[in-house]
């Protein structure tokens, strides 16, 4: 396997594994635009909902994330075979309250748009700090996280100016109904999980995906949120920085490190990737 020419080391400033604690704020940020919204909560595709299969539906996210950040373009292209044979089953019905389909290239594009904002508000609270042309090297590179799905090279904004016009502009479109609210609630909530561990984690798990939204989707999702609130979140993510960023890199690379060994293990005895 070939090494990829279209990223550089600077992409993998962006993979810190403690984002994972972003993860299902991120979630909450894709599924806001209606038609991902309804395509994940009405996909009839069971093998890929994190309700039904929570553990394999992690696996295939974070294979996404690494493979688009730390694998190589022969890797990416394997990947997106998989996930079109998925998204392929994905796409409203006569019944369906707004129209979708998994291969709506504008819905993509917000998807990976999402994910970019995720892996940037990550980067600014655990990484070290980079200058204004490092960013832009690295928001260019972050186009993979589009083209890694269906999003043409061309469609992602140019530079990180466009990029903010694009974000702007989106926010019309955000809009997350009672039936979407439930799923995304129940989801962060982690009723989807054992009890033991949903009674154990679940206060936690809201409170600290409430803390990463943007108050627009927090908003949206009717979480409440106030200064005493964000001083302990501010805590708590200070302390955790400290830790990333005396972590060796293997360290701070994990899960995704893990997850590409495990991407690549498949790819190479045939085994399904999605």
């Amino acid at each position: 396997m070939t090494a990829s020419t279209s990223s550089s080391v600077d992409l993998r400033k962006l993979v810190i594994g403690a984002g994972l604690l972003a993860g299902p704020a991120n979630v909450i940020m894709q599924l806001a635009r209606p038609g991902v919204g309804h395509g994940v909560v009405e996909s009839t595709v069971d093998s890929g909902k994190a309700t039904l299969h929570p553990i394999k539906r992690a696996r295939t996210t974070l294979s996404y994330l690494a493979v688009a950040t730390l694998g190589t373009d022969e890797e990416r292209a394997a990947f997106r075979r998989g996930v079109n044979r998925s998204h392929a089953q994905v796409r409203s019905t006569e019944s369906s309250p707004v129209p979708y389909n998994a291969f709506d290239v504008d819905l993509q594009l917000w998807v990976a748009a999402c994910l970019y904002v995720g892996f940037q508000d990550v980067y600014r609270l655990f990484g070290a700090p980079v200058d204004e042309v490092t960013w832009e090297r690295i928001y260019r590179e972050s186009a993979v996280l589009g083209t890694t799905l269906q999003v043409p090279p061309e469609r992602w904004p140019a530079d990180l100016a466009a990029f903010q016009r694009y974000w702007n502009d989106s926010m019309d479109q955000v809009s997350i109904d009672d039936t979407v609210r439930r799923y995304l609630t129940d989801l962060i909530m982690l009723r989807h999980l054992p009890p033991p561990v949903r009674l154990a984690l679940g206060r936690l798990s809201r409170f600290v995906t409430t803390g990463f939204l943007p108050g627009r989707f927090r908003d949206e999702m009717q979480l409440p949120w106030d200064e005493r609130r964000q001083r302990r979140f501010d805590r708590l993510m200070s302390l955790l920085a400290v830790a990333v960023r005396l972590a060796p890199p293997v360290l701070r690379e994990f899960p995704f490190n893990a997850y590409l060994v495990d991407l690549r293990w498949r790819i190479r005895t045939g085994r399904q990737l999605v």
